[in-house]
């Protein structure tokens, strides 16, 4: 009977080594799987951008906007990051909410592209109105997280809450770079006048003179 048991023992004991890489080889796919993609990593950051303006964070505006951050709004105006917050802090009491989702998240080094689409809500004469645009955000890697160095967004449309009545896109002030002027076909030239018979002929200057 001892006998019997030690065999199972030191059979035991034989298996379980081997038991340890096959676990080890499961779990390793699921550890893979837990890693967030990129777009995953910056919609966090704009999640986190988007929280800070709506409760006007100063703190959690300056953990995402980077001292060289430099903003150009949907209505051409260009900001610094202490000009941006300022004017959040002060100038934007209409707002109610941000909502920015990342499509395309392009990385060169410790650069990163991020484009996406916004939604905006603020009040305009004590009515929700939305603003939907479009965004596109420049970060840069600092020691372990990213932080934004330019930023730029462009209206698409912007509608009462309701959808009940719509207005065209605000026109930007801001110059652009260039204008390629639409052709225009211009008028036919005119014909030239057919020549009046009764006009007088010239005269030769080689004509002798009557004598």
């Amino acid at each position: 009977m001892n006998m019997r048991l030690r065999s199972l023992v030191f059979l035991l004991a034989g298996l379980a080594p081997a038991a340890f890489p096959i676990h080890a080889q499961e779990a390793a796919p699921e550890q893979t799987a837990k890693t967030p993609t990129q777009i995953e990593v910056m919609q966090k950051i704009e999640d986190s951008w988007s929280d800070a303006l709506a409760k006007r964070d100063q703190y959690g505006l300056e953990l995402v906007l980077s001292p060289q951050f430099v903003n150009i709004s949907a209505e051409g105006d260009v900001r610094t990051r202490n000009q941006e917050i300022a004017n959040v802090l002060t100038k934007y009491p209409d707002l109610i909410s941000l909502e920015q989702k990342v499509v395309t998240v392009r990385t060169m080094g410790d650069v990163a592209v991020v484009n996406g689409t916004y939604i905006l809500r603020r009040r305009v004469n004590g009515k929700p109105v939305d603003e939907k645009g479009i965004f596109t955000h420049v970060y840069q890697r600092t020691r372990s997280t990213w932080q934004c160095i330019n930023a730029q967004r462009t209206i698409v449309v912007e509608q009462a809450v309701n959808g009940k009545s719509a207005s065209a896109p605000k026109q930007s002030k801001a110059e652009l770079p260039f204008h390629i002027p639409l052709l225009h076909k211009g008028d036919e030239p005119a014909s030239p006048a057919p020549a009046s018979s009764d006009q007088p002929a010239s005269t030769s200057s080689s004509q002798t003179p009557p004598q």
